[in-house]
């Protein structure tokens, strides 16, 4: 009923750029927060960026100062702008949103999206 669509990824040299984007679909009756988890190879899922709609967002440390987390309400999309990427910041970059669905507003889901592969390197 709802889905989450990631682009952008790709191959980029160090401290190049890239921007991602998650676009959002469905019965969604609102959108409470957004983020962008990132897994590399042998490594546990970590949180890079999120926003909580109309609130705040939050950065992990290691790309705060290069990566910038923003919102698109009209579109039900998320962005983030990379920028001074290295090499440790490869991995797959996963959309999650946490909603509620028109059919239950009452109720906080969460969905991901299928990921997108960034790879920095030279």
């Amino acid at each position: 009923q709802v889905q989450l669509v990631e682009s952008g990824g790709g191959l980029v040299q160090p401290g190049g750029s890239l921007r991602l984007s998650c676009a959002a679909s469905g019965s969604i009756f609102s959108i409470n927060s957004m983020g962008w988890y990132r897994q590399a190879p042998g490594k546990e899922r970590e949180l890079v960026a999120n926003i909580i709609i109309g609130v705040r967002t939050s950065y992990a440390n290691s790309v705060k100062g290069r990566f910038t987390i923003s919102r698109d309400n009209a579109k039900n999309t998320v962005n983030l702008q990379m920028n001074s990427l290295k090499p440790e910041d490869t991995a797959v970059y996963f959309c999650n949103a946490q909603v509620r669905k028109a059919s239950d507003p009452t109720t906080f889901y969460h969905y991901w999206g299928q990921g997108t592969q960034v790879t920095v390197s030279s």
